[in-house]
């Protein structure tokens, strides 16, 4: 009786989606040594936009993890080597080659560094592994909590939680590493889109700190820098009543049309942007670069700017214009709350065409907010407040927000954008007769 040929595969970071040309480790899920079947997830990336799960191409026995967590892997750089049972063996040092099948769509030309030290943390479980012990339950935690972890070299294990549920969240992992008193933005889990990511400070002689950058907080800061140095960026303001938007949200709540969901005056906002679309289209339109072109789209996906645990993310809501407002205000809260939760795809966090920020959630006034790339205008919506207007000639106490329109100089007008703005104000101001007359 013959025992069927063994063969190493080496699976290879895949394209995630979206053009994506690297992504952070986050977690491992298996060590060497132990049994993977198909589609076995083996590990966690965080890519530019979201936390990814990674199945396993291939059914076999672990023989080397590649890469540590916390290492930024480029797409095409392998993983890790799976001895299977269904072919000629394949030299294990070999990383490339003509015969090996692209099981996943994305496999790059190039090879990654091996990371050794990881390699030599995996085999120090193989014993355990092969012996044939349960594998220990793995950790209830957060992906950002898992990144912190790994950074810190944290044992999960070793933390205890004190999150909904049990789960552990950054803090955690702090208290358990002794940074507990390190100064941290917002509260709890719910920093704003400010917050460093992945914070693991090293202070030098200087008395300074310096956090290692990567994972969302990295890729932001390279969007917002190419927007920033590529979009000539130009705002207008104005200061409204929204006293009637507030009102109207109150009824909503209380509307069979709406069970299920809360609407907000993000809600109402969100449809006197689309509303100011449709009279001037420039706002829902990019600048081709490579041929010198504006590029109307005849759809809107509009993108909610998210503040998350793992920092600033777009999640998009597609053909925003075709939804009624019970089914817009549902798939605002549907896919914010998918983000802050980590649960978005790649896919889910990209292709908005214009973006809307409630930064007044965080009790600010108002905002200069920089362009996603791609996108000719973002929109920010301050807090409402009761401030002292005047109304008929006599003044009053009503609720007031400051909008903000920042917009891209090569494609949209002073003239055009102050347009679209008054048209937002108008709506605010008496949204219901807008709403009638858009249905």
């Amino acid at each position: 009786m013959t025992n069927p040929a063994r063969a190493v595969q080496e699976f290879r970071l895949p394209d995630l989606g979206e053009g994506l040309t690297d992504a952070d480790w986050v977690h491992w899920a298996v060590a060497v040594g132990d049994r993977v079947e198909l589609n076995q997830v083996i590990g966690e990336v965080e890519t530019a936009k979201a936390t990814v799960e990674l199945p396993s191409p291939y059914g076999g026995t672990v023989e080397e993890l590649l890469v540590e967590p916390g290492q930024t892997v480029p797409v095409g750089a392998p993983l890790l080597r799976i001895a299977t049972e269904d072919g000629p063996a394949e030299p294990a040092g070999d990383s490339g080659g003509p015969s090996r099948p692209s099981v996943l769509v994305g496999y790059g030309p190039g090879d990654a560094p091996q990371s050794r030290r990881a390699t030599r943390r995996a085999s120090a479980d193989a014993g355990r592994a092969r012996d044939g012990d349960p594998p220990p339950a793995r950790p209830d935690a957060k992906p950002g909590a898992r990144k912190l972890a790994a950074l810190l070299e944290v044992d999960l294990d070793t933390v205890t939680g004190t999150g909904r549920g049990g789960v552990i969240t950054r803090d955690d992992v702090r208290r358990t590493a002794g940074h507990g008193d390190e100064p941290t933005a917002g509260h709890g889990e719910e920093p704003t889109a400010e917050r460093p990511h992945s914070p693991a400070p090293e202070a030098s002689p200087e008395r300074t700190t310096r956090i290692p950058v990567g994972g969302v907080r990295k890729r932001t800061a390279e969007a917002v820098s190419r927007s920033a140095f590529t979009a000539p960026h130009a705002s207008v303001f104005l200061t409204c009543d929204a006293t009637a938007t507030v009102d109207l949200v109150s009824t909503l709540r209380a509307s069979p049309a709406f069970e299920g969901v809360r609407p907000t005056a993000l809600s109402i906002v969100s449809r006197a942007l689309l509303h100011a679309i449709a009279d001037e289209p420039s706002l829902n339109a990019h600048w081709d670069d490579d041929t010198g072109e504006i590029v109307l789209h005849h759809d809107v996906h509009l993108g909610i700017a998210t503040a998350t645990s793992d920092g600033l993310k777009v999640p998009v809501v597609r053909e925003a214009q075709r939804l009624s407002l019970p089914r817009l205000a549902r798939s605002i809260a549907e896919v914010a709350d998918r983000a802050r939760t980590g649960r978005s795809t790649p896919s889910e966090l990209t292709g908005s065409t214009v973006s809307v920020t409630n930064v007044g959630v965080f009790g600010v006034d108002g905002g200069t907010p920089i362009l996603n790339p791609g996108e000719s205008a973002i929109l920010a919506v301050g807090a409402i407040s009761d401030r002292p207007w005047v109304v008929d000639g006599a003044l009053a106490i009503r609720k007031v927000v400051t909008l903000s329109l920042s917009f891209d100089h090569r494609l949209v007008d002073g003239e055009q954008a102050g347009r679209a703005l008054a048209t937002i104000g108008a709506f605010l101001g008496d949204p219901v007769p807008m709403l009638l007359a858009d249905t």
